[in-house]
C-alpha cells in the first residue's frame, strides 16, 4: 500500500490545519494509521493513531487537546486536525500504515506503510 500525507502549508501560531492522509494499492480501512513528525534536527516523533475501525484513538502528550485524529471511511481517508498550533508544532509530517493490532502503537517500527511527509510551518 502506497501512502500520501498532504495539507501541510505556513500557519500563524494560534492558527489550524488539517491533514489528509490517502491510500493507493489497498484500501486504508484495512488497517491502524498514525502520523508522526519529524522537525528539524530532530527525530522523528510518534503524534496520533487510530485504530482500523475508528474506535480507538492515541495521541502524544505534546498534541492532546488540540489535534485530532479521524477517518472517512466512504472516502477511505485518515484525518489529523491541528487547532491552536505552536511554533514547536512545525515539522514534517508522515502518515504511516500498520497491520491492526488490539492496542495501537506508538513505535515507529510498529508501522509497515509510510507515506512521504508533508511540511507544515508554524510562524508569524
Amino acid at each position: 500500500v502506497q501512502l500520501q500525507a498532504s495539507g501541510g502549508g505556513l500557519v500563524q501560531p494560534g492558527g489550524s490545519l488539517t491533514l489528509s492522509c490517502g491510500a493507493s494499492g489497498r484500501t486504508l480501512s484495512s488497517y491502524d494509521v498514525g502520523w508522526f513528525r519529524q522537525a528539524p534536527g530532530k527525530e522523528r516523533e510518534f503524534v496520533a493513531a487510530i485504530s482500523w475501525s475508528g474506535g480507538m484513538t492515541l495521541y502524544a502528550d505534546s498534541v492532546e487537546r488540540r489535534f485530532t485524529v479521524s477517518r472517512d471511511m466512504a472516502k477511505d481517508m485518515v484525518y489529523l486536525q491541528m487547532f491552536n498550533l505552536k511554533p514547536e508544532d512545525t515539522a514534517v509530517y508522515y502518515c504511516a500504515a500498520a497491520t491492526p493490532r488490539t492496542a495501537l502503537v506508538r513505535r515507529e517500527d510498529e508501522y509497515d506503510y509510510w507515506g512521504q511527509g508533508t511540511q507544515v510551518t508554524v510562524s508569524s
